[in-house]
């Protein structure tokens, strides 16, 4: 822990500011990666791109984040997570905000984290391209032929736009048998 027990309030006030002023970036995103989705416990917040800044102030430290879904339930579960964490890990006052100027699209997931969706046996997400305007859009056409997660094949097809979340679909491969979710891609 960074604070010391046993001293005055006074004391104790004047080391925290000067350890808050020395926590650095790299300590801040470091334990962000141990705050997890909680509908997807493999992936934490850093690899699903939710954090879109972090800072210290003089009185703690603050987050930027942004939901994976605009109608996610979980965005004040996670926003309270990250709090606690980084509370408990930094020994800070913790502030985590919102960020309305920055919109998620499944291209923030991290390599990791495809990785990480397919070992948990979710298909992860294809990227999404830009338009000639640059936006990034999705077809209807990448629900379809898209990766098992168990055996690999390609000789799929979509049952359900919709799976267990709205982020989600059902699909089913004709190779292997098995019903897995896609995580959809999303703009």
């Amino acid at each position: 822990m960074r604070k010391a027990a046993g001293m005055s309030v006074t004391t104790k006030a004047f080391f925290s500011v000067m350890f808050k002023i020395m926590i650095t970036e790299k300590e801040i995103y470091e334990a962000l990666c141990h705050v997890h989705d909680p509908e997807i416990p493999v992936l934490n917040v850093m690899d699903l791109g939710m954090i879109t800044g972090v800072g210290v102030t003089g009185d703690g430290i603050w987050v930027k984040m942004i939901p994976t879904f605009a109608a996610c339930p979980a965005v004040d579960f996670i926003r309270k997570e990250i709090r606690e964490e980084l509370e408990k890990r930094l020994s800070v006052s913790v502030r985590v905000e919102r960020d309305p100027s920055v919109r998620w699209n499944s291209n923030r997931l991290s390599e990791r984290a495809h990785e990480k969706l397919r070992h948990f046996k979710i298909a992860p997400p294809e990227k999404l391209s830009p338009d000639a305007e640059g936006n990034h859009t999705w077809q209807m056409e990448m629900l379809t032929g898209v990766e098992c997660p168990h055996c690999g094949s390609g000789n799929t097809y979509l049952r359900s736009p919709f799976g267990s979340t709205l982020c989600r679909a059902l699909h089913y491969c004709k190779d292997c048998g098995h019903v897995f979710e896609h995580f959809k891609p999303m703009e």
